[in-house]
């Protein structure tokens, strides 16, 4: 975690403005859109982005499903000023919120969402971190209602092996290593959460990207 208490979007690899531009090389539109299907929008659906950063998934919710109402959460004032014009420019009616991924409860309320979504952000995370945003996120959750992660998982090959050095050199080794050791669906498991299971597996030129979905009892 950086001195401010997050780690920046980009983490050492450069400014946040690029953030859109490099995370490009992630083949970002086929793993968005992945996790946006697993989400299934519905009308009324009140749905929580957590660490939405520059607001991509945040926008591709809405824009899939306009008449639910999306919550986008992220602590770093930079990104969010660049998700808000993102939204401005097309006209998208997202609430953009400011905080930490585990102050989900007090931002949303106990039991408001029929959905949580988290792109990219658990790798980031220390594992006191990622347990907290998962412990939120399913404090957050009615019963019933959904968790989709799309984040780095378990590293299979040689191959995603070598090309995810460079997120960890972005994000440094110690936070990122549990992910691509697998980590991720024992600590949603770990977090309450049922059924869960790796729906999608993405390889790309920086590793391969997971979709895990699952359940809130």
């Amino acid at each position: 975690m950086s001195e401010q208490g997050f780690t920046p979007a980009l983490g050492r690899l450069g400014p946040t403005r690029f953030y859109d531009l490099v995370v490009m090389l992630t083949r970002e539109r086929l793993w968005r859109a992945l996790a946006v299907m697993h989400v299934a929008p519905r009308p009324q659906d009140v749905i929580v982005d957590v660490g939405c950063g520059t607001g991509s998934t945040a926008l591709l919710l809405n824009r899939t499903e306009p008449r639910a109402r999306v919550v986008a959460v992220d602590p770093d004032p930079g990104v969010l000023a660049i998700a808000r014009r993102k939204a401005a420019a097309v006209g998208a009616t997202v609430r953009w919120e400011a905080g930490m991924g585990d102050a989900l409860p007090g931002i949303v309320g106990v039991g408001a969402a029929d959905a949580v979504v988290s792109t990219l952000v658990l790798h980031q995370c220390p594992m006191r971190t990622k347990r907290a945003v998962l412990a939120a996120a399913h404090a957050v959750l009615r019963p019933g209602g959904r968790l989709v992660i799309a984040d780095y998982g378990l590293q299979r090959t040689r191959l995603t092996r070598l090309g995810f050095r460079m997120v960890q050199f972005a994000d440094g080794v110690e936070d990122t290593r549990p992910n691509a050791e697998g980590v991720v669906p024992e600590l949603m498991a770990e977090a309450g959460f049922r059924d869960v299971r790796e729906a999608e597996v993405v390889p790309t030129p920086t590793g391969s990207i997971s979709v895990y979905v699952a359940f809130r009892e």
